[in-house]
C-alpha cells in the first residue's frame, strides 16, 4: 500500500542530483517571483498573498506532494476562481476557503480518490485552460490602461469598463509599459529561452518608472516576514456559504495539480506520480497558505516545466524556490513594492500566449465534429460562467458524443446459415449482435430485430462486448414480443459477465424453453432446423410453460 507520507524515495536520488537541483530551484524561483505577486493582485487577495502562497505551500506541497518536481503556488485558473470570491466575501473569507479546501483535498487523499480527477477529457482540458487564458488577459485590461473599476463584475463587462473609462494620452503611458513589459519576454523568449524574461522585464519597466518618475499605479507596501500563523475567526452563519466555493476551489486544485505532476512525468525521468498523495499534498498545502493569511495553491504547470528543463529531479528543487521568494520577502520587499502594476499585466498576458498549444488546438478541432463542439463550449462556459460548471458541462459534452460514437458501432447483421442448405432455413434468422448494447443504442438494435419475420430467430452474443442493464431490458421485451407472435428465439454465445446481467433483468426467462440457450453454433442452428421442420410438418408451435 503507497503511503501518503514522505518516505526514503523522496530523498534517494539528493547525493546525485543536489546541485543540479538547487540551479533548477533558483532558476524557477527568479520565474515564479513576478508570476506570485502578478496573480495575487488578480485575485483581489493582493501581492503578499501571492507571495506567501507561493513560499509556504510551495514547500509544504514540494514535501507531502506526489510528484517529485512539482512547483506549487498561487496559479492563473485558481486567480480567476479567485477573484469572484473575493469580490462577494472579502479576502478574510478567502483565507477560510483556503483551509476548508485543503480539509476536503487531504480527506480526498485519505479515501483514495486522488485517481478520480484525472478522467477529465482532452477537449474539456484544452478548453477550460483557453477560457483561462481568456479571463487572465480581461483582467490584465485594467491595468494596462491604469485604470481602477468596481470589483464584483466579471472580467467582460469590467474590461469593456475600463476601456470606456480609460483617459488618453495619460493611459497610453501603462499600455505602452505593458506591451513593451510583452515584447521583451517574447524577445528574450525566442533569444535564450533560460533567461528569466519576467523578472528582467518587470525590473526594467520599474527601472524606467521610477527614473521618469511615472504617475502610474504601483503594487504598494509588501511586509518584510511572513506573517504570524492565526487561525481566521469565522460565523458559524457564514461558514456554510463557504463550503460550495471552498468544494469548487478543492476540485481546481486537484485537477490542476495532477495535470501538471503528469506533464511533468512525461518530461523527464523524474520519478513516479502518487496521485492520492499530490492531492493529500495540496491539501496539506493549502491549509498552511490559510494558516499565514496567504491564498489556495496548486501545483503550477508553467514553473513545474521550467523547473524540469532546468534538471530538477528531486523535492529540493521546489523547496529553494521557495527560500529564495522568501529571501525577497525578507531583504527585497521594499523594491518589490514600487513594481508597476502595468508592468505585472504584461507579464500576465505574456503568459497567456504561451498557455495553449495551437498546435494541439488544431489536432483536436480536426478529430470530430463532437471533439471540436465540447472544446468551444468549454471555453465560452469557462468565460460567461464559472471554471467549475465549465468542466461539469465539457465532461457532460464529451460523454454524450463519446456515447453516440459507441452506439454507432454497435449492428445487428444477418449471417447465413451453415451448409449445407435445407428446405425452411429461409424460416430461420441468425442474426448477430456486435458491439455494445447499452442505453445508447438499444432502441436501434431492436427496431433491427424486431423487424425480422422469421419462425426461428438466434441471437448471437459472441461478438458482443458490452451488455447493460438497459440493453438486456430491451432484449427481454423483445424476446416477448417475439414469442408473443409464434416466433422461437434461441440465444447463442452469452458469455459470463453478460449472462449475469440478462439473468437479472428476466431475459432468459422470457425464452420458451430454458434449454433455448446455447454456448455452440451448429447445436443452435440445428435446433432451429428441427422447430422448422416441425412446423413445415403441421405440428402445432409450443408455448411457454
Amino acid at each position: 500500500m503507497v503511503t501518503l507520507l514522505p518516505g526514503r524515495e523522496d530523498v534517494q536520488a539528493l547525493p546525485r542530483t543536489w546541485r543540479r537541483d538547487v540551479l533548477a530551484g533558483l532558476t524557477v524561483g527568479v520565474v515564479a517571483l513576478p508570476l506570485a505577486l502578478a496573480f495575487g493582485v488578480s485575485s483581489g487577495m493582493g501581492a503578499a498573498a501571492g507571495l506567501v502562497t507561493a513560499i509556504v505551500a510551495g514547500i509544504v506541497a514540494a514535501i507531502f506532494g506526489g510528484s517529485h518536481v512539482q512547483v506549487s503556488g498561487p496559479t492563473g485558473a485558481m486567480a480567476v476562481i479567485l477573484a469572484p470570491i473575493v469580490a462577494v466575501h472579502g479576502p478574510h473569507a478567502v483565507v477560510v476557503i483556503s483551509m476548508l479546501a485543503g480539509l476536503i483535498l487531504v480527506a480526498a487523499g485519505v479515501l483514495r480518490l486522488g485517481r478520480v480527477a484525472v478522467y477529465i477529457p482532452w477537449p474539456v482540458i484544452e478548453g477550460f485552460t483557453a477560457g483561462i487564458a481568456v479571463i487572465i488577459a480581461l483582467q490584465q485590461i485594467p491595468f494596462a490602461l491604469d485604470v481602477r473599476t468596481p470589483a464584483g463584475h466579471s472580467p467582460l463587462i469590467a474590461a469593456g469598463e475600463a476601456i470606456a473609462a480609460a483617459r488618453f494620452p495619460e493611459a497610453a503611458i501603462a499600455l505602452g509599459m505593458t506591451v513593451a513589459v510583452i515584447v521583451v519576454i517574447e524577445a528574450l523568449r525566442a533569444w535564450k529561452a533560460t533567461l528569466p524574461g519576467a523578472l528582467i522585464a518587470v525590473v526594467a519597466a520599474t527601472i524606467v518608472a521610477e527614473v521618469s518618475g511615472l504617475s502610474i499605479a504601483r503594487i504598494g507596501v509588501l511586509p518584510d516576514s511572513l506573517p504570524a500563523p492565526s487561525i481566521p475567526l469565522v460565523s458559524w452563519s457564514v461558514l456554510p456559504t463557504l463550503v460550495s466555493p471552498a468544494l469548487a476551489v478543492a476540485v481546481l486544485a486537484a485537477i490542476e495539480s495532477l495535470l501538471s505532476a503528469r506533464v511533468a512525468a512525461g518530461m523527464a525521468p523524474t520519478g513516479r506520480v502518487l496521485p492520492d498523495r499530490e492531492v493529500f499534498g495540496q491539501g496539506l498545502a493549502s491549509i498552511a497558505s490559510g494558516i499565514f493569511g496567504g491564498m489556495p495553491a496548486t501545483g503550477a504547470i508553467a514553473r513545474t516545466a521550467v523547473a524540469v528543463r532546468a534538471g530538477a529531479r528531486t523535492r529540493l528543487a521546489a523547496v529553494v524556490h521557495a527560500l529564495l521568494l522568501a529571501g525577497v520577502v525578507a531583504f527585497g520587499s521594499g523594491l518589490a513594492g514600487r513594481i508597476p502594476m502595468a508592468a505585472l499585466a504584461g507579464v500576465l498576458l505574456a503568459t497567456t500566449l504561451h498557455m495553449v498549444d495551437v498546435g494541439q488546438v488544431r489536432e483536436l478541432l480536426r478529430i470530430s465534429r463532437g471533439t471540436a463542439i465540447t472544446f468551444a463550449v468549454t471555453i465560452v462556459c469557462t468565460v460567461a460562467l464559472d471554471l467549475i460548471t465549465a468542466v461539469e458541462v465539457g465532461v457532460v459534452l464529451a460523454a454524450f458524443f463519446a456515447l453516440r460514437a459507441l452506439a454507432a458501432t454497435t449492428s445487428v447483421t444477418r449471417e447465413a446459415l451453415p451448409e449445407p442448405a435445407q428446405v425452411g432455413d429461409d424460416h430461420i434468422a441468425v442474426l448477430r449482435l456486435e458491439g455494445s448494447l447499452f442505453f445508447g443504442a438499444a432502441d436501434k438494435v431492436m427496431e433491427d430485430i424486431a423487424g425480422s419475420e422469421a419462425w426461428v430467430v438466434v441471437l448471437r452474443f459472441s461478438k458482443l462486448e458490452m451488455l447493460d442493464p438497459t440493453g438486456a431490458h430491451r432484449l427481454t421485451e423483445l424476446i416477448d414480443m417475439l414469442e408473443a407472435r409464434g416466433a422461437t428465439v434461441i440465444i447463442k454465445g452469452l458469455r459470463g459477465r453478460h449472462g449475469r446481467v440478462a439473468e437479472r433483468a428476466g431475459m432468459l426467462d422470457a425464452l420458451r424453453d430454458p434449454e433455448h440457450v446455447f454456448s455452440d453454433l451448429p447445436a443452435a442452428v440445428a435446433h432451429a432446423r428441427s422447430h422448422v421442420a416441425r412446423q413445415l410438418a403441421g405440428e402445432p408451435v409450443p408455448t411457454r410453460s
